[in-house]
């Protein structure tokens, strides 16, 4: 049979087109919709081509009567019912009427269809409330409305009426009443053009969304056989009562009682009909072409009705170009990847291939996938497998939903009613479900596009490739249960301790995994890398006392910077390493953030470092604030860690005239530690100012007092003295000393493991660690630099004059930078005298984060407004200081030693709130329950919010919020090789990007295509060797094109973060714009009704307030995201 298809001007490079012998645009210079309605330029093809018959799907004119009527006229065959069938059928209200004739069982509803919305009204007041919307031409869901509020009833008038208009061309509405959770089943149909009729078994398409069907299943489960078969009998019925040719639906409903009421009659083939195919073994398609071509069923094998016979059972999902955590917004675009699933029992019919665009302009649907098995758990099963298997890339799809549909515990015992999805809330439970390669690719096809955006990144492109990793000496087995670690989880904290103190020699801790990183590259160090060290690490450094390798500025900086999970960096090295202790730098009452917290979040956030894999916790505080360190080393304490609490060095305790910070001072303040009960006393020297001599008188002093408390001190080599005050302390007694592997040490970083190795080795503090091993690892990290170059901060050598400004080696460099990115980097000798100056206004305090961060930002205050400690003073009641440097004086950081400066507090804080005492005993405690609820709202579709996630949001809330964002807009880019994410791929790069075990997916970039009319670019890969094409923005055009230089504009976008920043929710077009600026906005009011894939969705607004502005006209075309209305919600 030779085949001729037609085709809209939209859709001339359509699949269908090629596929058939001949193919011919109808409906010239008509919208899309509308040239598939002009059946007369159909009609005209088909004469002029040589047709004989025409086939009208299961969409568009197959129920429309007048088109059946002209092909009768010109003598064409309609494969499908008469025209005169279609007016009795397709039309709702006759075919209530022919259903009434033979008897079947009826819901109340209006006699005749209508236009007008004030019959819809008066039926409504005569029957009540709800009622059921339905266009009187159509089906499939489109011009449908259950009403259940008479208030209501106007708006969905209009809105049904006009999705009908649009679909079919007909806005006519029938009215009924609604029947609450009915099972929806229909029966199949097929009928001779010689009185013969059968019935091929039921459908079950009770499963629905939006009246339109998701899920269908032949035979329907849980049926009661009498039932089914007065459901055969009156489908039948009213089949020949009608007179009825070709195939056919006879729907019904069926109540909570059992009893059933016609629906209506679908006079065409239905979407669902392949399950009917597949219990049955006959094919409806072609029986339907038979029968219109003049057989009879007996001459296509169906004699009687006992020639139909069920084998087992089948389903069918659609699977639609929606997105579901969208409220199952349409959407259309390129099909990127299409790998469908398959075996024995698996159908699928749709013509998507690779490259295949999906058209706004109609129904969602892309394929339908059907499975059959012997019984239905069989076929759900099945149908998950296949679910599961699918792989399509470029536009969303209800996929995950269709997965969550199968393994709900209603449907998987198939007692479902039309209301099971409304009525089950955990099927919307969605992680976002853009696959990972294709964010990936994203992200790389963006920088290729728009080059690098990366802050704090000024220094020259990373200089090497990614190192190899040597092999370690010792395997994983050989390390297990060795060391301090075995002791700490074996034999708890007290017995760490005392192991740590009994020890033989000296221990190290090493930093290259948090503080020298920090120091030197900004904390830019990327887990990735740290991984790759790993194995190494953990063989290298087997007897080490721990690994500093979390808290501090790592947690924020991963989030804020890497778009890497801080938690998920502690637990996938924590399983890499099982035999080294980890630390961390816990900052008291500020855990890990820059200001006080809750109690309870504090002691949350300690318990879950600690279930995550903290062992050690270096409990500080950044003022020596006495009730601060008490409170975080109770909180430890209580998580069972190790506390080591720390006493912030300042000063020098080897100058008599320094009378602030003196020795008495530092044993005073390490009395009152032990005496409220820690493990480890830390010595923390931030800012380098620790000299030899000094270490060993304070070490000594300490040691002679407490002889049994293991002492373990931090320094930085910024004044290039760190490994002799590192020698000097553990000559004194010191247990431990930090380190750091010589390629990240010197300069604001820590001494050099290598020189203290080899400077004790063969006396009684040899560390036993084996040097060959430790400089392999140290080669690993000599290379692994160079892909951070681009974050080095330009110190060349150590810097002596760190004893006069007093400056943290890790505030040092990010100081610098920051001094630079502000246009004040000539002024940097200024800003460190500055420092100085600061400090001493302040009162000479104790500088580690956050108290160094207020010192800092006030030095730059300093400068850029040209003060001294004297003018500072005299001017503080007219000048607008820094917000860090008013928290402080109100006491959020807590109170210094000594007290805070007067008159100047006083002129800083005016009338603000004053803190006397601990600042987090006052604060309310949060409900991080309520917030890890609020923030699976709120990021709904983005990301499956845990405990972890509402603690790392109290922490930094703004920033959480944007690296979740972040983080499902780009991927898992921590997957990424550290060149690839700083820098992106040249091309013909070729990466391997590790998922999971035994899982990687292999990049290469191949070329970036010229500027498209739509400002885009196309950049192509390949993935796995497949061919890959992304589209990106050129950013860079845009701009350009803003500032007068021509070419495309953009829409505005939505901020995803501003409730009042409202965002289409789906791409299409705008059918009418409800409000206008400076209108007040009620919640949930509409504002914008926008159209695709033949479905209106009225936009509503979130919140109340003012509109500011509407970023969109009647008849525009956006895309998702892109800007409805800007409301301000302050106003409201």
């Amino acid at each position: 049979m030779q085949t001729v298809a037609v085709f809209a001007e939209a859709d001339r490079q359509s699949t269908h087109r090629y596929k058939s012998d001949e193919s011919y645009e109808v409906g010239h210079g008509k919208a899309p919709v509308a040239a598939y309605l002009d059946y007369e330029s159909i009609i005209r093809c088909a004469k002029e081509n040589g047709a004989q018959a025409i086939h009208p799907g299961y969409g568009f004119l197959s129920e429309n009567a007048a088109f059946a009527r002209r092909c009768e006229e010109e003598g064409i065959v309609m494969i499908g019912p008469k025209s005169q069938t279609l007016t009795e059928m397709g039309d709702k209200v006759i075919a209530k009427a022919k259903a009434k004739e033979c008897g079947l069982p009826l819901v109340p509803g209006t006699e005749e269809a209508t236009a007008d919305v004030n019959d819809a009204l008066e039926f409504a007041k005569e029957f009540g409330m709800p009622i059921m919307l339905k266009a009187a031409m159509g089906g499939g869901g489109r011009g449908m409305r259950v009403v259940k509020e008479y208030s209501e009833l106007e708006d969905a008038f209009k809105r049904a009426s006009s999705e009908a208009q649009t679909a079919f061309g007909d806005g006519r509405m029938f009215l009924e009443r609604y029947v609450e959770a009915p099972r929806h089943i229909e029966v199949q149909i097929l009928a001779d053009n010689y009185g013969n009729v059968v019935h091929l078994g039921e459908r079950d398409c009770s499963v629905q969304r939006r009246h339109q069907k998701v899920v269908e299943l032949a035979p329907a489960p849980n049926l009661d056989p009498v039932l089914r078969q007065r459901l055969f009998d009156d489908a039948v019925a009213l089949a020949k009562h009608v007179n009825y040719r070709n195939a056919g639906t006879v729907e019904f409903m069926v109540d909570k009682q059992g009893r059933h009421y016609f629906l209506e009659v679908n006079p065409r083939i239905q979407v669902e009909h392949t399950v009917t195919e597949e219990v049955t073994g006959i094919d409806l398609v072609q029986s339907q072409i038979l029968i219109a071509g003049g057989q009879k069923l007996s001459d296509i094998g169906i004699k009687s009705q006992d020639d139909i016979q069920l084998r087992g059972f089948a389903m069918q999902c659609r699977i639609t170009t929606e997105d579901p955590s969208m409220n199952f917004s349409p959407d259309f675009g390129k099909v990127e990847v299409y790998r469908p699933p398959g075996g024995m029992g698996v159908r699928l019919d749709g013509e998507v291939v690779v490259g295949s665009r999906v058209s706004p302009n109609y129904d969602s649907l892309l394929v339908k996938l059907t499975c059959s098995e012997k019984n239905f758990e069989a076929t759900v099963q099945k149908m998950y497998r296949s679910l599961n298997e699918f792989r399509i890339r470029g536009v969303k799809t209800n996929i995950p939903f269709l997965m969550n549909v199968l393994s709900s515990e209603t449907f998987l015992s198939a007692n479902f009613a039309t209301d099971f999805i409304d009525s089950t809330p955990s099927l919307f439970k969605l992680d976002s479900y853009i696959d990972d390669t294709q964010k990936l690719l994203n992200y790389l096809g963006d920088v290729a596009v728009n080059g690098s955006s990366h802050p704090g990144a000024v220094g020259p492109a990373p200089t090497c490739a990614e190192p190899p990793v040597p092999e370690p000496k010792k395997s994983l087995a050989q390390l297990k249960d060795t060391g301090f670690k075995a002791i700490l989880d074996k034999e708890g904290p007290a017995a760490f301790a005392k192991a740590v103190r009994q020890h033989k020699g000296l221990l190290i801790m090493d930093t290259t995994w948090r503080d020298a990183h920090q120091s030197l590259l900004a904390t830019r160090v990327r887990t990735h890398d740290l991984r790759r060290s790993a194995p190494l690490t953990r063989s290298a450094l087997s007897g080490a006392y721990s690994l500093e390798m979390w808290g501090g500025a790592t947690f924020d900086v991963a989030l804020r910077f890497l778009q890497e999970d801080p938690w998920r960096r502690l637990e996938l090295l924590r399983e890499q390493v099982p035999n080294i202790p980890f630390q961390m730098l816990l900052r008291g009452a500020n855990a890990v953030g820059y200001t006080s917290y809750a109690d309870n979040v504090v002691q949350s956030f300690v318990h879950q470092a600690r279930k995550s894999g903290i062992d050690v916790f270096r409990v500080f505080d950044s003022l020596n604030y006495e009730d601060n360190l008490m409170f975080g080393i109770d909180a430890v304490r209580n998580a069972d860690g190790v506390v080591e609490a720390t006493i912030c060095y300042t000063g020098d305790v080897s100058d008599p005239k320094k009378t602030k910070y003196t020795l008495d001072y530092y044993v005073d303040l390490t009395t009152k530690l032990v005496e409220h009960g820690i493990d480890v006393l830390a010595v923390k020297d931030m800012a380098g100012l620790l000299k030899p001599r000094a270490a060993t008188m304070l070490i000594s002093a300490i040691r002679a007092k407490f002889p049994d408390l293991p002492i373990h001190v931090h320094t930085h080599d910024t004044a290039s003295t760190g490994v002799a005050s590192m020698l000097a302390a553990a000559a004194a007694g010191a247990d431990v000393v930090d380190v750091c592997m010589d390629a990240m040490a010197g300069t604001t970083s820590q001494p050099a493991i290598g020189a203290v190795i080899n400077s004790v080795a063969g006396t009684e503090l040899d560390t036993g660690l084996d040097i060959d091993e430790v400089l392999k690892l140290n080669l690993f990290w000599e290379q692994t630099r160079g892909l951070y170059s681009p974050y080095e901060s330009g110190i060349k050598s150590g810097s002596s004059d760190v004893y006069i400004h007093e400056m943290p080696g890790g505030q040092y460099t990010n100081l610098k930078f920051q001094a630079y990115a502000n246009g004040l980097g000539s002024e940097w000798d200024r800003i460190k005298d500055s420092y100085a100056t600061a400090n001493k206004i302040l009162g000479d305090i104790v500088k580690v984060t956050p108290s160094s961060k207020v010192v800092g930002d006030f030095a730059q205050f300093l400068v850029a407004n040209n003060l001294d400690e004297h003018s500072v003073v005299e001017k503080a009641d007219t000048l607008s200081f820094p917000t860090s440097v008013v928290e402080y004086f109100q006491g959020y950081l807590g109170q210094p030693v000594g007290g805070f400066p007067e008159p100047l507090r006083s002129r800083v804080v005016k009338n603000k709130e004053i803190i006397a005492g601990r600042p987090g005993a006052s604060l309310p405690s949060m409900d991080i329950n309520k917030l890890q609820n609020e923030l699976s709202i709120k990021h709904t579709g983005r990301r499956s919010i845990t405990h972890k996630d509402a603690l790392a949001a109290a922490l930094y809330p703004k920033v959480f919020d944007e690296y979740v964002v972040k983080r499902d807009t780009v991927g898992p880019v921590g997957l990424l090789p550290t060149k690839a994410f700083l820098k992106g791929l040249d091309i013909d790069e070729e990466i391997e990007v590790t998922t999971d075990r035994g899982v990687s997916t292999n990049i290469k970039l191949k070329a970036v295509g010229e500027l498209l009319p739509s400002g885009n670019r196309e950049v192509f890969f390949e993935v796995n060797a497949i061919p890959r094409v992304v589209e990106i923005h050129d950013r860079k055009i845009l701009e350009s094109a803003s500032k007068g230089g021509g070419g495309a504009v953009a829409r505005e976008k939505s901020d995803p973060l501003d409730p009042g920043s409202v965002g289409a929710p789906m791409s299409g077009s705008v059918v009418e714009v409800l409000v206008a600026p400076g209108q007040k906005i009620k919640a949930g009011e509409p504002i914008v009704v926008l159209s695709a894939m033949k479905m209106e969705t009225t936009v509503a607004s979130p919140v109340a307030g003012t509109l500011k502005h509407v970023g969109v006209v009647k008849g525009d075309t956006c895309a998702a995201g892109d800007l409805m209305c800007a409301i301000d919600v302050d106003a409201a």
